[in-house]
């Protein structure tokens, strides 16, 4: 008798050929949260617009800041005007993408912990880093991230400059890592909810930091420079992507110290992770 592969099952030993692969499977996971987040953001539309706002403000008035303070001076350091605008929004960009995919997640963990619903997580057959890191979707975040953008192309339009394709290109990978500086970074200080269970405070204590990423680097020297540039790479997240894009780069160390330190950021988050797993016993324990 002839096998009919479309209505014979596997055996117990014989993989399922028909079942998506991992990568697939991850895909329509990750597409069905965002589903949700949409689904989420559509019943609280007047919330969803208040932020926006909010963000917009808030930008507007760095900007504003900027403006007064070069009325008195014409460079910090070796940054003009349009250069640190540029620095601003490309700060804003990547604190903003942050946002949207990481920051939510990162700072209900330790609420997820105290309710017991981290324990039902945990039963998921997928990976639980995965579906902690991105369960919801701020999707408010990308109207601000693109206005970032819009500051940061105005910004290079007043310097009568105009980037290469391999530059734009280079700047972008460089805020992926940034990005993955500030998620590393923040996910390893939620993970200590395991031991103290509230962790919001220390969460977004360090999500404050984030506004040393809008300065220049050459404004600050000695041990503060050294500590925001080697133990909390601050200075690392906005500096290095605009001067490469303003050709303010002329040497590889500064990128090669962000890809370095945002790849040791994520390791330790994982190894941080891991050992908070551990030490996890479950809500009814």
């Amino acid at each position: 008798m002839s096998r009919n592969p479309k209505t014979e099952q596997p055996g117990p030993l014989e993989p399922d050929r028909t079942a998506p692969g991992t990568l697939a499977r991850y895909g329509l996971i990750y597409a069905a949260l965002w589903k949700n987040s949409v689904m989420r953001e559509t019943m609280f539309k007047g919330n969803f617009l208040l932020w926006i706002l909010v963000e917009v403000l808030w930008f507007g008035l760095q900007l504003c800041f900027i403006g007064v303070l070069y009325l008195h001076t014409d460079h910090i350091g070796t940054w003009t005007k349009w250069q640190v605008i540029m620095l601003i929004g490309t700060s804003h960009f990547i604190q903003q993408m942050f946002q949207a995919f990481f920051l939510v997640n990162c700072t209900n963990l330790s609420e997820l912990i105290r309710t017991g619903k981290f324990d039902f997580l945990l039963l998921l057959p997928i990976n639980t880093r995965f579906v902690v890191s991105l369960r919801q979707v701020d999707l408010g975040a990308f109207v601000n991230a693109a206005s970032a953008l819009g500051v940061i192309g105005y910004a290079a339009r007043q310097m009568h400059f105009v980037p290469g394709p391999v530059q734009v290109l280079v700047f972008f990978g460089l805020c992926l890592g940034g990005i993955l500086v500030h998620y590393s970074l923040m996910f390893l200080l939620a993970s200590i909810s395991f031991w103290t269970v509230r962790a919001q405070g220390i969460v977004w204590g360090y999500y404050n930091l984030f506004q040393i990423a809008r300065l220049p680097d050459e404004a600050f020297h000695g041990l503060f420079k050294a500590f925001f540039t080697f133990a909390l790479p601050m200075l690392l997240v906005s500096n290095v992507p605009v001067r490469v894009l303003t050709n303010k780069c002329d040497e590889p160390g500064p990128v090669l110290l962000l890809l370095g330190m945002s790849g040791l950021c994520f390791l330790l988050s994982e190894l941080g992770w891991r050992v908070s797993l551990r030490r996890y016993t479950s809500a009814s324990s």
